[in-house]
């Protein structure tokens, strides 16, 4: 009974089974709808739909895909319209889509990516390359393709390879050309270089628009264009280009992958065009050659042939088929881990209705956020090669080929890529080698330029005939011998005919012409004249321009010419001496040291040589003469004593030594000081120039009244504007109790010209301040590294200075007639170490010479000393023997020594 009761169920709970399974199965729709938007008839447009349409059949061809569920795409247009775009979106979605893929354009993938947030259904564009479509601002947003950033690196790299510092953008007005313009300006600067001028055009640009931007950059510096638009298959850039003939040799044109895909995009057997775009770079997304891609090629050229496809097959095109790919997987993968395809209510559009659009019935993907997290992790091989994502869901790109049009022919000459940068092999093959990328092992192969150059293009132009150079120069009322413009207006002087030399030895022509700053009838602020660079007035500025650290921030200046200082001029008296002008060579503590030195020379000398020495023997008068007569006397060399004793022979030589470097050292000191002018004003230096609380003189328009005010801190009250050299000398003459000035402080070169014919002033001191004359040249200027490397030239040449001698040499050139704070006095300590010498000597021969007198008095008094007589063993008596003993000539010592040791021998043989 039971059997047959277990034989009944059984099969119940097997059909069961078999229920629910079916029933499971059945969860996996037969159609899954996702939306396409995009401009269909575009460049990109063109060859994506075919693309897309060739991916569905694929993948609904496929059984190992979907499993039986179909995929249905449905595409929507945009016709490039971010309002339709929108509207479009919207209309797609309501169709219970589970993706979107496109749009193509970067400003309706903004716009739509936010629907896409609100519905949770991902957006996969395969062409929107703005890189501010940021994951963490649009979560359902994923790219499968090279986010903008890459490519703008990468032409941030060959600017960079070429060594050009400036580039000009010429971008679309939307999101698209500006945020990709912005990531360019980023990458530049890391490399040093940067976006001078930056020229949109309207997003519905036509050739009117094109030229008149294009005008605009003919009055501009660089010359090396980076063009990041819009596919456009009419390439109508080039055709402005070519009426305004700026396809010459100086001219660089960097052209961003819409140029590439605009070449792509036309059929192989129409390239006559190529022949207006000689020189051309441009970069192209870079896709393996695999079988898988040529199988696909060669597919896309039968349809073609059957005039199916109107469009080349673009690197876009072959984006988009792997998107389609992308997203079935994805679907594919989100169904195998039991997601269902359901759509629920958005609370966010409760209310909300339109004739047409019913809003409130749009719905919101349940499986949204599951499938957003499947296509983030997607990882295979499509015909672009390997697909897998970043953390910011951008594709992990292979690259850019770098592009080069030359002799009707499209030449690959490098490739690109975030890890090796510059190369001639393709990216795949540098993946696994650890490589920095560098300027060294950077490289491309060799490029044709525009004009059909192989030479490199410098990349600027500073100047032409139709727009000559504007080089201001000061049009002085004094000093005209630095600049100034003379009655022929001519343009002449000292900083003009350098400028002239210095153009000489820049390799290139340089168009200009001269622009006068200044009435003429008084000298012109400096600060003003340099601030006409900064502000575009002029190009250059050239003249006595003084390089001060507030115009270092306006302008860049070149290789100083002249090395120059703000210096003190004053009165000065030439004809006063004073009579005890001898004694200023030496401190007094060198007075002191030095006289007492000669004192114990003559007593040492006479202690060393009066036992030997008959000069130094006689009455005691005659010896006191003798020894302080020898020892001044070898200050000049006239004694007429000689020392015998060896000791002091040995004093003599260091002594000698000692009186010689003295003597040397006191003419030099002594020569210098009766050739310094003496002052008629108690002026020593700035110091006791500011301390002394008298009117100071400085010239009109030049950088001393700032520096002594703000900072020295000088009064203005106390500052005098004078405008000529007269004017310079009529103060000084006057003086400051009498209307006039004390000093005047002004730069070198200005003073040493006053000077030249006026010999009752002069330079007090040195330059108080270091500084130099440069030309001035607009912010990062290339040409103001060219002029200093000429400067460098002309000075190594010697030319800088006959330039300088040709203008202030004709009668001789000035000399500095200065001042300085103090006589230029000898001290103690530059000779301690002689005297040191010296006197270690001298206490060495005195101690040799006791020792030996001592131990000859030794032997003498044990011969003849009665040693019973208690007087003979006093102090004082030993003390007086003993002089009395040394006093004594050493020959008579000899002889009684000589006489004792006979009559010693003579006893001991008896």
């Amino acid at each position: 009974m039971k059997m047959r009761i277990l034989g009944g169920v059984l099969p119940l709970f097997v059909f069961i089974w078999v229920l629910q399974n079916k029933h499971g199965n059945c969860e996996r729709p037969d159609v899954v709808n996702v939306g396409a938007v995009f401009a269909f008839d575009s460049v990109i447009g063109r060859a994506a739909k075919k693309a897309m349409e060739l991916a569905v059949s694929d993948i609904n061809g496929d059984p190992s895909i979907l499993n039986g569920t179909s995929l249905n795409l449905i595409m929507e247009d945009s016709n490039c319209s971010v309002f339709k775009g929108s509207i479009v979106a919207l209309q797609v979605i309501e169709k219970q889509v589970v993706a979107v893929i496109g749009p193509q354009s970067s400003a309706i993938a903004h716009m739509i990516s936010f629907i896409s947030n609100g519905l949770h259904v991902p957006l996969i564009s395969y062409a929107a390359t703005d890189p501010t479509l940021s994951s963490l601002q649009f979560p359902f947003f994923l790219r499968t393709t090279q986010s903008d950033q890459s490519q703008m690196e990468a032409v941030a790299d060959i600017v960079y390879f070429y060594e050009w510092k400036e580039v000009i953008a010429i971008f679309l007005d939307d999101d698209y050309g500006r945020n990709g313009i912005a990531a360019l300006n980023d990458a530049l600067a890391n490399k040093m270089s940067k976006i001078s001028y930056k020229l949109p055009l309207p997003i519905n640009y036509d050739i009117t628009d094109i030229m008149y931007v294009l005008n605009q950059s003919k009055s501009l510096g660089p010359r090396v264009f980076v063009v990041h638009i819009n596919p456009d298959s009419q390439l109508r850039f080039f055709s402005a280009v070519h009426k305004l003939k700026m396809n010459g040799s100086n001219y660089v044109w960097l052209m961003t992958d819409w140029f590439s895909t605009t070449l792509d995009s036309f059929s192989p057997k129409n390239r006559s065009f190529l022949s207006t775009l000689e020189g051309v770079i441009s970069l192209r997304p870079y896709i393996p050659q695999t079988a898988r891609k040529r199988d696909f090629l060669a597919r896309w050229r039968k349809l073609q042939q059957n005039e199916l496809v109107h469009s080349g097959l673009t690197a876009y095109g072959l984006y988009a088929y792997d998107t389609v790919w992308v997203v079935a997987r994805s679907i594919d993968n989100l169904l195998q881990q039991g997601g269902n395809i359901s759509f629920s209510l958005s609370n966010m559009l409760n209310g909300t209705t339109s004739d047409k659009l019913q809003l409130g019935k749009l719905k919101e993907f349940d499986g949204g956020g599951l499938l957003m997290n499947i296509l983030s992790l997607t990882n295979f091989t499509g015909l672009t090669g390997k697909i897998h994502f970043s953390q910011d869901r951008n594709l992990i790109g292979s690259g850019y080929e770098v592009i080069n049009i030359a002799k009707q022919e499209i030449h690959t000459v490098g490739y690109w890529s975030n890890f090796s940068g510059l190369s001639v092999l393709p990216p795949k093959s540098l993946q696994n080698k650890e490589t920095a990328a560098t300027r060294l092992n950077q490289n491309l192969k060799s490029v044709t330029w525009p004009g059909g150059k192989s030479k490199t293009p410098r990349g600027w132009v500073i100047a032409n005939d139709e727009r000559p150079l504007r080089i201001g120069f000061p049009r002085r009322a004094s000093f005209t011998e630095f600049v100034t413009l003379n009655a022929s207006h001519n343009v002449q002087g000292y900083c003009i005919d350098l400028f002239y030399e210095a153009r000489k030895l820049v390799p290139y022509d340089i168009p200009f012409r001269f622009v006068p700053f200044g009435t003429g009838l008084a000298n012109p602020d400096y600060d003003a004249f340099v601030n006409m660079v900064a502000t575009d007035v002029f190009d250059a500025a050239v003249g006595d321009i003084a390089i001060v650290t507030n115009r270092t921030r306006m302008v860049d200046f070149t290789q100083p010419y002249v090395s120059t200082g703000l210096v003190i001029v004053a009165p000065i008296d030439t004809s006063k001496s004073s009579a005890w002008v001898f004694l200023k060579p030496f401190t007094l503590e060198m007075w002191g040291v030095t006289a007492l030195s000669f004192l114990i020379i003559a007593v040492v000398i006479w202690i060393l040589e009066h036992r030997v020495n008959e000069d130094f023997r006689g009455p005691p008068k005659r010896q006191i003469t003798t020894m302080f007569l020898f020892s001044f006397s070898t200050l000049f060399k006239t004694n007429q004593e000689n020392t015998v004793s060896t000791l002091g022979r040995m004093v003599m030589v260091v002594w000698l030594f000692l009186l010689l470097v003295i003597t040397s050292s006191y003419t030099a000191s002594l020569t210098s000081i009766l050739t310094v002018q003496q002052l008629a004003s108690p002026i020593t230096g700035i110091d006791s120039l500011i301390a002394s609380n008298s009117f100071i003189g400085y010239q009109v328009g030049s950088f001393a009244y700032s520096y002594l005010k703000d900072i020295l801190n000088i009064a203005p009250s106390r500052l005098k504007s004078l405008r000529s050299p007269e004017e310079f000398e009529a103060a000084l003459r006057q003086g400051s109790g009498n209307g006039g000035v004390m000093a005047i402080v002004d730069e070198l070169p200005y003073m040493e010209l006053f000077l030249q014919n006026r010999t009752d002033f002069g330079i007090i001191g040195r330059p108080f301040t270091k500084s130099g004359w440069g030309f001035a040249f607009k912010k990062d200027s290339p040409l103001a590294n060219d002029m200093s490397t000429a400067i460098l030239k002309l000075a190594e040449s010697g030319k800088l200075q006959e330039i300088h001698e040709k203008w202030f040499c004709q009668l001789g050139c000035p000399t500095d007639r200065r001042k300085d704070s103090g006589p230029d006095q000898l001290h103690l300590s530059s000779f301690w170490a002689l005297y040191l010498l010296s006197g270690a000597v001298t206490v060495l021969a005195l101690l040799i010479f006791l020792l030996k007198s001592i131990r000859q008095y030794i032997r003498y008094k044990r011969n003849h000393t009665d040693l019973s007589s208690p007087s003979n063993t006093r102090c004082s008596h030993v003390i007086y023997s003993f002089f009395d003993f040394i006093d004594e000539k050493e020959e008579a010592i000899k002889r009684i020594f000589a006489q004792q040791d006979s009559a010693q021998a003579q006893t001991n043989g008896s």
